[in-house]
């Protein structure tokens, strides 16, 4: 598969910081040979960006000035000449033994030069997301603590009937039981898949395409029936595990609960790509699923050939996946597909904290006795209480210290007082590098005994006032809503629930809005958007959250111009064939923008480029009406507690601002007794909830940003990745969606 072209590393001198293309503006006096020649950009870094190279290789590509003859062309790698390698057609080449670290390349053509700086890291990890979790156990039966292992291949083939069956190219069956497919390039072949199945990062990545066994296939020159697309599959919920596990289907050999494309986009000559670390319900860690990410998009390039765009898609925690990596890491994708949408997993955290917290006061006889069912519905936002009870069943273990996860033994669990040294499985401290341990201000005296601060918690609910919208509209007395606010109470540290209200540290909250764990979708109008979304009958896969993602688009923008709800009667997910059409008009819209060679930034080619079609529809049995999205009556749109409470649409307000409780807001229809306004003073000393304001922490998130020094070390909260030229990862989308 690899045509190798490994070279002698020479240890050489680099540039002490980061840079492409050293060198000052008009030479290079350091005595190189190169003082009478014009710097300038000359190599494309196809698979990657220059300065995250896993695995020793590099697909390359020059962009030579006009006048230069291949024979005035000079290239070398640590000082040894490797210039033969771009005698081709598409001067490209797939350069190997790269050591760790800083490798030097020398473009000199003519009277121009180039010094390029590659940064290798190690298969294994990590790239970008800092120190990986620990311990970690391979369940691949590795021998290797890294799970590393030999790649490998199956094959698969659609027999006429339309079923998947596994395909031996030693003993192929007969070839009139092979389905045909014709790609969207008019190019009819057999059926027949080939999966690849490998590891990197300590986890397992899986390939698949159309494949012809008997041609070869290598990046510079694919088997023709690759249109050069890529989709990517993501599974589904949120967790974190501390062992390897399968990266999600990348070819459906059998029936599912959940639409799938793959069987249509490999028909078409697309590539399927899935991660096991983008998979949320294994690792709900943003920073380590966009690497995984990029590690994949890297090998599948090296492997497979350059791609024109990429496209996400997933359900729950895949539509949270391709949502918030594409907005904290612009350029991995050109295209998602969310269906039963989340934007992020700590907006939603706050959502189900309260829910939980409800749940506690509610199941007390007290709670029980003063509200009735459809008054704990409205101010929890829902049709029904059944909501909150799915969303507790569901997702709010992950947020535990000590809940078991998967690779971690009952004796390796956290303890607050038998085992305070142990492993916190919980989604926070899995993501520390991100969050940053708490100040010792705020340490606990379980901290404070093992001398270190856990992962802090961006989430808040000082100030929030409960059941506000439901008292403003009768639906609940003054003595509920002030019996409700006083017994709502939060939870500590190890999520135990506690009489005071939870209150956030800033540093843990601004680092989840910098991070992207918190979705405000500053990045997220350079991707196309098409959200499949159906009604929620109390499932807690809210039909709010694709709105809010539009909302936050809007707030961000001041418009939601890349973004598409198609709506449908079928439970979360529209319809059965929503994300059949989503697809197919996300490719019609892509292909378009891809045309689009104009210095136009990607926001707008994305809104010019969509086709007129393209727009809110609603979905019946398989047939869509482009003219409306669904009514309210087949979609309806419910809220949470805190928009009860006052919060927006936009949902991502996890710790508010404050102002002074003044009675006159309650208006005139609401009357409280002196002794209620007094107990509502003690409930909120410092204020109440002000909505209009900016949320406590918030700031833009910060596109690509690594948590870890050139050492490996942390650097918690993170700091940006340095800037690159327009050449890098050139590979991962056509000219006309800059990266970059």
């Amino acid at each position: 598969m690899k045509g190798k072209l490994v070279f002698n590393s020479l240890n050489i001198a680099v540039c002490s910081v980061i840079l492409y293309g050293c060198g000052g503006g008009g030479g290079d006096s350091s005595g190189s040979g190169t003082s009478s020649k014009v710097e300038r950009e000359m190599v494309e870094v196809l698979s990657t960006r220059p300065d995250l190279i896993t695995d020793s290789d590099v697909l390359l590509k020059l962009d030579l000035p006009d006048d230069i003859q291949t024979t005035a062309l000079k290239v070398s790698l640590n000082g040894q000449n490797i210039s033969d390698a771009f005698a081709n057609e598409q001067r490209q080449a797939l350069v190997e033994g790269l050591k760790l670290g800083d490798n030097q390349l020398k473009v000199e053509a003519g009277r121009y030069y180039q010094n390029l700086s590659l940064i290798n890291h190690p298969s294994s990890g990590p790239l970008l997301s800092g120190p990986q979790l620990k311990p970690w156990t391979c369940t691949n039966a590795s021998t290797d603590q890294f799970c590393q292992k030999a790649v490998q291949y199956n094959y698969y083939y659609k027999d006429r009937l339309g079923l998947i069956k596994s395909y031996d190219p030693a003993q192929p069956p007969a070839s009139q039981n092979i389905a045909t497919t014709t790609t969207d390039e008019g190019l009819t072949v057999p059926f027949i898949v080939r999966e690849e199945v490998g590891y990197q990062n300590r986890d397992e990545y899986r390939f698949a395409v159309l494949y012809d066994p008997n041609q070869p296939w290598t990046a510079l020159k694919p088997q023709a029936q690759f249109n050069h697309k890529l989709v990517v599959t993501h599974g589904q919920s949120c967790g974190n595990d501390y062992q390897s596990a399968s990266a999600p289907t990348v070819i459906a050999t059998s029936s599912s609960i959940l639409p799938d494309v793959t069987i249509l986009a490999l028909g078409r000559g697309f590539g399927v790509m899935s991660t096991a670390l983008s998979h949320s319900g294994h690792n709900c860690n943003l920073a380590i699923q966009a690497e995984s990410l990029i590690m994949a998009k890297e090998r599948f390039i090296e492997q497979y050939g350059t791609l024109r765009y990429t496209i996400g898609q997933g359900c729950s925690g895949g539509a949270l996946a391709a949502q918030w990596v594409a907005n904290a890491y612009p350029g991995i994708y050109q295209g998602i597909l969310p269906t039963c949408s989340f934007p992020d997993a700590w907006s939603t955290a706050s959502q189900f904290a309260d829910y939980h917290l409800m749940i506690n006061y509610f199941q007390t006889p007290e709670g029980r006795l003063s509200f009735l069912p459809h008054q704990i519905a409205h101010v929890q936002g829902h049709i029904s209480e059944i909501n909150g009870y799915v969303s507790e069943l569901a997702q709010f273990d992950v947020a535990r210290p000590n809940t078991i996860c998967k690779g971690i033994s009952s004796a390796q669990l956290y303890h607050a007082t038998n085992n305070p040294q142990g492993i916190r499985c919980s989604i926070q401290d899995a993501a520390i590098n991100l969050l940053a341990p708490r100040p010792t201000e705020l340490w606990t005296e379980t901290e404070k005994r093992i001398g270190r601060g856990f992962a802090g918690l961006p989430m808040d609910n000082v100030g929030v006032q409960y059941g506000l919208d439901s008292l403003m509209k009768n639906i609940i007395t003054p003595e509920q809503f002030v019996q409700l606010n006083e017994k709502i109470g939060g939870v500590d540290i190890d999520i135990q629930a506690v009489p005071e209200r939870l209150e956030a540290n800033y540093t843990a909250l601004n680092n989840a809005y910098r991070s992207g764990l918190i979705n405000v979708g500053n990045n997220l109008n350079k991707v196309a958007i098409i959200d499949c979304r159906g009604p929620d009958p109390a499932l807690f896969h809210d039909a709010y959250r694709a709105f809010a993602i539009r909302a936050r688009l809007e707030k961000a923008h001041g418009n939601y111009n890349n973004h598409v709800i198609y709506g449908g009667d079928l439970v979360m997910i529209a319809d059965a064939k929503c994300l059949e059409i989503s697809f197919n008009d996300m490719d019609r819209w892509l292909s378009n923008v891809e045309k689009d060679l104009s210095d136009l930034p990607i926001a707008a080619k994305l809104t010019q480029n969509k086709p007129a079609d393209v727009k809110d529809a609603c979905i019946t049995a398989g047939i869509i009406n482009r003219e409306n999205l669904c009514s309210t009556l087949r979609l309806p749109v419910y809220g949470t507690p805190r928009m009860v409470a006052g919060d927006s649409l936009t949902t991502y307000a996890n710790k508010c601002q404050l102002k002074p409780l003044n009675v006159s807001d309650y208006g005139n229809t609401v009357r409280f007794s002196n002794e209620q306004l007094q107990r509502l003073h003690r409930v909120f000393p410092q204020g109440v909830c002000d909505y209009s304001q900016a949320p406590v922490g918030f700031a833009d998130t910060i596109g690509w940003m690594s948590y870890q020094d050139r050492q490996g070390s942390v650097v918690y909260g993170g700091q940006p990745l340095p800037a690159v030229s327009s050449s890098a990862a050139r590979g991962w989308a056509s000219k006309a969606f800059q990266l970059f």
